[in-house]
């Protein structure tokens, strides 16, 4: 039998130098919390020092401490023209959302529950479910409508009411 040349040498322990030769002469101390010089409160920041106190009764009391004020800033209007405005943008989505849903919806109950009426034939042959469904593109731009038309007569005149009532406390404020 033959063998090939190996390029690696055996392991000699005697050779490794990390590997203890007798190991009663290791040095090996296990860890001991006992031994750390430190504990954990030494890191700590120092305890605040007492208040002053008085030692004698004539003697005043110590100023109490400055307290930061933060700068004034001028009332940008009162929260209930707030609250009406946010109120006539609600009615205004509910109003023009109720209308494109709404008839969406319409549209989805026939052709789920009332199969027979979309299949039956309108006007000229074209059947119902066709000429409901071509239908929504007029609703959703009279919804759209509605919301612009609502806007500019109820939403709009209050939004610009507060913006002038705004501007005119801001005046106010800096004329002071």
């Amino acid at each position: 039998m033959h063998s090939s040349p190996d390029p690696y040498t055996p392991y000699d322990p005697d050779a490794d130098p990390y590997a203890p030769h007798n190991p009663e002469s290791a040095h090996y101390t296990p860890y001991d919390p006992d031994s750390v010089p430190c504990t954990p409160y030494d890191h700590a920041p120092p305890p605040t020092p007492p208040p002053p106190t008085v030692t004698y009764p004539w003697q005043p009391p110590p100023p109490p401490p400055e307290r930061r004020r933060l700068p004034r800033r001028p009332a940008l209007g009162n929260h209930s023209d707030l609250r009406i405005l946010r109120g006539a943008y609600r009615r205004q989505r509910r109003v023009a959302t109720t209308a494109a849903l709404g008839y969406f919806c319409l549209f989805l109950g026939l052709s789920a529950f009332a199969p027979a009426l979309m299949t039956s034939t309108g006007t000229g042959g074209v059947p119902t479910g066709l000429l409901l469904a071509l239908a929504q593109l007029p609703i959703t731009w009279l919804a759209t409508a509605l919301y612009e038309h609502t806007a500019r007569r109820r939403v709009d005149p209050l939004a610009d009411r507060f913006r002038r009532q705004a501007e005119l406390d801001a005046r106010r404020e800096a004329a002071r």
